[in-house]
């Protein structure tokens, strides 16, 4: 039987990563703040905005707002892709820190590659730089594929310390978490219940529920972890917030993880977002 991950994940950079997150997009106006309040509460101390959800102030209020230290939450924003020349990548990681209301990001991300902009090295020169001004603890990307990690990395000699990409049932990137292990990366996964409800329906997921005595939900969830992923999902309810994190008491077994593995498809992106061609603004 696989052993049962519950501690935080130590990044490249010796910095400690919670090992589930919980995403924040659409959690916007005092709804939002009120989410992000109540998800730390039940227990999440991984908070995961982005300059493009436009709601860093709302996730630095909850921040505020809750009762537990800022010393104990990790924060993580990224780098939207129309900032990713050098001098506006700079600007923009400071913009984002002042709407968090902050001394410093925890985790921040490149967003996409953007590859048709070409701008993705100089926007990674910009977080080794803020890094090394402790503006920032920990950097990393998003969407990156194999050959935008080797870019960045023999361009600065700095390997990214997280790589957040969408990974579900449906599109379990094998071969990418393979590549993130071996460069040393962490590897999160967004969206990491797929299209939700189609998804979560599937006959094996149910019967592994049902067996397990869990909901699909923390079974998918429960796959991320014994991968030795960081899922990072999202929901607008409190009752589902407090289901995905009931997800360290149980155990898949082996044959239970390769029937979740062959539930991948070849057409398995959410919404056709391909790091080589997406472009994201």
């Amino acid at each position: 039987m696989p052993s049962s991950p519950v501690d935080d994940r130590i990044l490249n950079d010796g910095s400690r990563l919670p090992p589930i997150g919980l995403g924040t997009f659409s959690m916007t106006g005092p709804s939002g703040v009120d989410d992000v309040v109540d998800g730390i509460e039940q227990g999440y101390r991984l908070l995961d905005t982005a300059h493009a959800y436009g709601n860093e102030a709302e996730v630095g209020e909850g921040m505020r707002r809750s009762p537990v230290p800022r010393s104990e939450l990790t924060v993580t924003s990224k780098l939207r892709g129309r900032d990713h020349g050098y001098d506006d990548a700079i600007r923009s990681v400071r913009d984002s820190v002042e709407r968090l209301g902050v001394d410093r990001i925890d985790l921040h991300l490149v967003h996409w590659p953007n590859p048709r902009v070409g701008r993705f090295v100089e926007a990674w020169r910009a977080l080794v730089q803020l890094r090394d001004d402790g503006l920032v603890r920990s950097i990393g990307v998003s969407n990156f594929t194999e050959d935008h990690l080797r870019r960045v990395i023999d361009a600065t000699g700095v390997i990214p310390a997280v790589n957040q990409i969408e990974i579900h049932p449906a599109f379990p990137q094998e071969e990418m978490v393979r590549v993130d292990a071996e460069l040393g990366i962490a590897t999160q996964a967004w969206s990491p219940l797929g299209n939700d409800r189609p998804m979560l329906d599937h006959p094996v997921l149910v019967s592994l529920a049902e067996r397990h005595g869990r909901t699909t939900a923390q079974v998918v969830l429960r796959w991320h972890l014994q991968r030795g992923l960081v899922p990072i999902p999202r929901s607008r309810s409190h009752a589902r917030r407090a289901e995905n994190l009931a997800v360290f008491d149980f155990v898949l077994t082996d044959e239970d993880m390769r029937a979740i593995a062959r539930l991948a498809r070849s057409d398995g992106r959410l919404f056709g977002g391909d790091p080589d061609t997406h472009e994201d603004m």
